[in-house]
């Protein structure tokens, strides 16, 4: 062991009259924990809320929609072959997107009415698996003007929606487009009964409340599309390959599309997300500064204490690097130390953090994220190694640079100011 580290370890052991030093070192300590702590706990938790952000939006949406230059996709059959062909690709199925009113006893409500391919549609959207009431099955019936025999075609809506037009499954209700039939009388609106076969629940309010699903016949029969649809939806392995796959499939093609990535139509949201991340990252760093600062008032008070001691290691041979390093050294076992602790404890609530909550509900009788205001069935959180690795490289950079002016200030003392008065 060098003489440097030595005297750094001694000097952070304070004796009966330098208690005042041993406080202030470990409050930079505790400083120094208690910010990287926050650090991994706030952004594991804004990691984790993103990541459930994107699960949702992405489980219903598309990560790439290949759309005509035109009005419509008539060749959609072709177009849908030709792109599963690409590399990367896992799955690609057609889709209407269409306007109406949906009207019931309980209100009439605006709602979007997407048309689903019944063969296809599992391999690129996770409604199926979101149905909590009902079934997909009844989409199947076909479409029939008049209603034949009673039987209507199926309709699955969100649970939301649901509850504002006060329907359940098995009711009746009227769907009503605007694109209305010509008569002597004007455009009157085309209105059809469907019944309500399922009732899903995708966890965010936006889709739950305003989407309804039917099959792509029937939507292309009761709004008169023909044989075209809105575009193709496409789901990939890899969706931070989005861009790449995108201009795969334009190659693929060789035709009159375009395609938009999920990155491009939630751009506003998830740069919202990003900045608020690094905002965040930015206002808690002050924190580490905050202690960085304490770091120095420590090492400064300490070269003023041990002034005699400077002296004399000066007078027995040390060097000013010398006596540079072991101020430095007790300044970086303080930042480390101090992140070494902030990181286990932000690590063992990051990935506690579920029980965490759930203690604290129980505790206090109260719910932290209340599921009819958030629609999460569970407190996010999500460790990103890189993230956990840059605050801990940041911390201890820190806590080093603010060991460089005390040392220096040591390595500068004059042995015989010190030895004068001795």
């Amino acid at each position: 062991m060098s003489y440097e580290l030595f005297i750094g370890l001694r000097y952070l052991k304070a004796k009966r009259k330098q208690t005042f030093i041993s406080v202030i070192t470990f409050i930079s300590i505790l400083g120094i924990t208690v910010g990287v702590t926050a650090l991994i706990i706030v952004l594991s938790v804004m990691t984790g809320f993103e990541e459930n952000l994107k699960e949702k939006i992405l489980g219903i949406n598309a990560h790439v929609v290949v759309t005509g230059l035109g009005q419509g996709m008539k060749d959609y059959g072709h177009v849908t072959e030709e792109v599963k062909k690409v590399p990367g690709v896992t799955g690609a199925t057609p889709f209407t997107y269409d306007q109406a009113m949906i009207s019931s006893s309980g209100g009439v409500i605006g709602a979007v009415i997407r048309g689903l391919d019944m063969k296809t549609a599992a391999e690129a959207t996770v409604l199926p698996g979101k149905v909590k009431e009902g079934s997909l099955e009844g989409l199947k019936i076909p479409f029939q003007d008049a209603g034949a025999n009673g039987t209507n075609p199926g309709i699955v809506i969100g649970r939301e929606l649901a509850k504002t037009i006060g329907v359940e499954v098995g009711d009746t209700i009227n769907v009503i487009s605007p694109m209305g039939t010509m008569t002597p009388a004007g455009p009157v609106p085309r209105m059809a009964p469907f019944k309500v076969t399922g009732i899903f629940e995708l966890g965010m309010y936006e889709y739950d409340s305003s989407l309804a699903f039917i099959s792509l016949e029937n939507a292309q029969r009761f709004f008169r599309l023909g044989d075209t649809v809105t575009g193709v939806e496409v789901k990939i392995a890899d969706i931070y390959g989005a861009d790449k796959i995108a201009d795969d499939i334009m190659t693929q093609l060789k035709g009159s599309y375009w395609t938009r990535t999920w990155v491009e139509m939630n751009k506003n949201l998830f740069s919202a997300l990003k900045l608020e991340k690094v905002a965040m990252f930015i206002i808690l760093t002050l924190i580490i500064l905050v202690a960085a600062l304490n770091i120095i008032s420590t090492l400064i008070m300490v070269v003023m204490e041990k002034g005699k001691d400077i002296a004399i290691l000066k007078s027995l041979g040390a060097t000013s690097r010398g006596i540079m390093k072991i101020f430095m050294i007790e300044g970086i076992i303080i930042g480390v130390t101090g992140t070494f602790l902030g990181t286990v404890f932000g690590l063992l609530a990051a990935l506690n953090m579920e029980s965490i909550v759930q203690f604290i509900e129980r505790i206090f009788h109260f719910k932290v994220l209340p599921p009819s205001i958030y629609y999460i069935d569970k407190f996010p959180s999500k460790v990103e190694p890189m993230v956990v690795l840059a605050i801990v490289v940041i911390s201890i950079s820190i806590s080093f640079l603010a060991t460089i002016y005390p040392s220096w200030q040591a390595s500068r003392f004059d042995p015989v100011e010190g030895l004068r008065y001795e």
